[in-house]
């Protein structure tokens, strides 16, 4: 049996040189050298690759989908030394992550390129959630009479090994409503500090300016978070959240001096409010001081 040599790439291009003409078999040599998508990698290719993508260290996307069936997802990832990077999610095995490497290095912008969903019930909708990193998951239920996310949808920046995107059809068994909260952040300090709100399936990002929530009329509950660094600060900082139309003060949260405060918790729960303000102001030595202890 005649031995099958492989053929280097240096001298497959003297085959193609000016001038040249390149017979039948040098033709068949070139096309010998490369995979076709058509071809069935051998058991030593598999492992041989398999071996190779463990030694990547690259950040990743690790996606989930549950009940998938005409739907389409494609994001684009922006990194700080590479261009426009496509991944399509559409498809996925039921019960199993799957995984696609980002190009580049961090930071990465992430935006929603194409977002079609597949049809629904009248009590079905789609459960969106990713996590920009481990202690922050941005939530969504969508379609059927919700709004669905749009295309350019900045999704954030991601600057973590792991983006972790997850989307399942669920049937809650009742129609779903937004109801809207006006959030109005007053910052009473020299410290930069972002809130985030979150509800049941809904959460948003850290921000420092007035917002407006979209969460849901079965889950009307929000709770806050706090994310400020005072490493170099010596002053306790209190943020309090009250109902804007009866001036009421629902929750007290707290920022520590001295560290940072990556997810300070809010104190308390916010139900059924459509007004609230959030005063974020230096703590009086005089007041309060068993809070710190």
């Amino acid at each position: 049996m005649k031995e099958h040599k492989i053929t280097s790439r240096e001298m497959l291009k003297t085959y193609f040189e000016k001038g040249d003409n390149p017979t039948q078999d040098q033709f068949a040599e070139l096309i010998d050298a490369f995979k076709h998508r058509e071809d069935i990698p051998t058991n030593k290719e598999a492992v041989i690759l398999a071996n190779s993508l463990a030694s990547i260290d690259n950040a990743y996307l690790a996606y989930y989908g549950y009940n998938f069936g005409k739907e389409k997802i494609l994001l684009t990832i922006n990194s700080q030394d590479e261009g426009e990077q496509l991944i399509d999610v559409s498809r996925t095995n039921h019960y199993q992550e799957q995984k696609k490497y980002f190009f580049g290095t961090a930071p990465y912008s992430i935006k929603i390129k194409e977002f079609r969903l597949d049809e629904l019930s009248e009590t079905e909708y789609y459960y969106f959630s990713y996590q920009l990193k481990d202690s922050l998951t941005v939530e969504r239920v969508i379609g059927n009479n919700l709004p669905v996310l749009s295309e350019g949808l900045d999704l954030g920046t991601f600057t973590e090994q792991r983006f972790y995107l997850s989307l399942s059809k669920l049937n809650f068994g009742q129609r779903i409503n937004n109801v809207g909260t006006n959030i109005k952040f007053i910052n009473n300090t020299n410290v930069n500090i972002m809130y985030r709100a979150q509800a049941n399936y809904w959460g948003s990002l850290f921000s420092n300016e007035d917002s407006v929530t979209n969460h849901y009329n079965l889950w009307d509950n929000l709770y806050f978070y706090y994310n400020a660094d005072l490493k170099e600060i010596n002053q306790h900082i209190e943020c309090k959240v009250y109902n804007a139309d009866n001036k009421q003060l629902i929750m007290t949260g707290y920022l520590y001096a001295g560290q940072n405060n990556e997810y300070a918790w809010g104190g308390d729960v916010a139900t059924g409010i459509r007004n609230i303000r959030i005063e974020c102001s230096y703590q009086d030595n005089q007041n309060n001081q068993i809070n710190f202890k």
